[in-house]
């Protein structure tokens, strides 16, 4: 098995005791953003297993659009990433 080479880290720990590798991220080619994607996108750069700017390139994502979802995680919780609760938590 090839392990490829990354800049930083390959995994991190939450504070719930919990993993967070490379693998558990969402593919590039990401296309449909359900909650759970976001949510993991979201842990990824808040505890450092990748970058703002890494997430903004690897995902094509504005600066607008990850905002909101950070937001909305420090808020409200990861529930308020999915579409049908847009309307709850405005």
């Amino acid at each position: 098995m090839h392990i490829r080479k990354v800049p930083g880290p390959r995994t991190v720990q939450l504070p719930d005791v919990g993993f967070l590798s490379r693998g558990d991220l969402p593919p590039p080619t990401t296309k449909r953003w359900v909650a759970f994607r976001k949510a993991v996108v979201v842990k990824a750069v808040r505890f450092g297993l990748i970058s703002l700017e890494e997430a903004w390139s690897l995902y094509d994502l504005t600066q607008d659009e990850y905002c909101s979802w950070q937001t909305a995680v420090a808020r409200y919780s990861e529930s308020a990433l999915r579409a049908t609760a847009l309307k709850k938590y405005r």
